[in-house]
């Protein structure tokens, strides 16, 4: 049984999504607060937590970059009334999984929760079947060293600060170096879903991932944009565009 953290200030909600989620066997705990959120979620193991933005004592945003700065990467979906593209974009880059404006119906979130649990699974399974190499998850590419277990970026030896969104960006760039990737495919790699029309979130993202990993933003070396098509990570000698 799947075990839940639904966390809304509004009781009909909490109530609502409670009785639903039961109703299709996953064990559900509550929270009404970002505090009592951060706490059960750091005190806890859930499988998946429900988390709305606007929340008394500590915002949804705030307790999202806590989780994620602690390096935990239990999947959020994100409750909310706001519905513009700038809110989705951000609450995503701040390693959201997900994104449901309210109001909704419980049949789409459990719908949604059932399609990021099996990202999850996928992404685990695979992780497992096809480790990077004997050295348990390291591998090197030109100055870059990417520990997969620690989550770590290093350049030439000094360790990047990048948030989860960008290690995920960095490691499916590398993955696939020499390849020129498009924004969906961008997209449906790093978010794991069809995301359409939010092709400005791989903008952002890739701008603020060559803010830490190239030596001249402006002039990229190795996250080149490649005109028309897309953008290509390589570690090689070619001019970028």
């Amino acid at each position: 049984m799947k075990k839940v953290l639904v966390v809304d200030d509004e009781p009909a909600i909490v109530t609502l999504l409670e009785y639903n989620l039961k109703q299709a066997n996953f064990e559900v705990q509550s929270a009404t607060n970002g505090v009592d959120a951060l706490s059960k979620i750091e005190n806890g193991k859930f499988d998946i937590v429900l988390l709305d933005l606007m929340l008394p004592q500590m915002s949804g945003e705030d307790v999202l970059k806590q989780v994620r700065m602690d390096r935990n990467d239990t999947p959020v979906i994100l409750l909310t009334a706001k519905d513009t593209e700038f809110d989705k974009v951000f609450g995503l880059e701040m390693g959201a999984d997900d994104y449901v404006p309210k109001p909704f119906s419980p049949r789409e979130v459990i719908a949604r929760i059932n399609a990021v649990l099996r990202r999850y699974e996928k992404s685990e399974a695979t992780a497992k079947q096809n480790p990077s190499n004997s050295d348990g998850g390291v591998e090197t590419t030109g100055p870059f060293t990417i520990d997969h277990k620690k989550y770590l970026v290093s350049a030439n030896s000094k360790n990047l600060r990048l948030t989860p969104k960008e290690f995920e960006l960095m490691q499916y760039l590398v993955s696939h170096e020499n390849q020129v990737l498009s924004r969906d495919q961008l997209l449906q790699g790093v978010w794991g879903f069809d995301y359409s029309g939010q092709s400005r979130m791989v903008d952002i993202q890739i701008a603020h991932l060559r803010e830490k990993i190239e030596p001249d933003p402006k002039q990229p070396k190795y996250l080149k944009t490649i005109r028309g098509f897309g953008y290509e990570f390589s570690t090689g000698d070619d001019d970028s565009e």
